[in-house]
């Protein structure tokens, strides 16, 4: 699956307990070849940058870390599977763990958006 994520905004339909991202979080990503990468903030989260990479499967492999509103450095890391909705728009099945903080694990879904 070739999938184009350039200047494509997300929001998060999901999410485990653990996780900060919410409904108000948006997800501005770019991309070139296969590197992507992408700025989030809202809700829990102040300001947030990730960096991915597009597999071989068309998944996508990225590490997250961000400030929340208690003023913590959060970090994390997550595998990413898209899913191709019937409008054309990209559904993204996250599971993630952090990297600091409780180092829990957990599963959320994003869906593309049009601003």
């Amino acid at each position: 699956m070739n999938i184009n994520y350039d200047n494509r905004y997300f929001k998060s339909v999901s999410n485990s307990e653990t996780g900060e991202v919410n409904q108000e979080t948006v997800f501005h990503y770019r991309q070139v070849g296969g590197s992507i990468w992408a700025t989030y903030k809202g809700g829990q989260i102040e300001l947030g940058t990730l960096v991915a990479q597009v597999q071989p499967d068309g998944s996508l492999e990225l590490r997250y870390s961000h400030i929340n509103s208690q003023g913590e450095l959060m970090t994390g890391k997550c595998k990413s599977n898209p899913e191709i909705l019937p409008d054309g728009r990209i559904r993204l099945h996250e599971n993630w763990e952090w990297t600091s903080g409780d180092f829990s694990k957990g599963h959320s879904v994003v869906e593309e958006f049009i601003p």
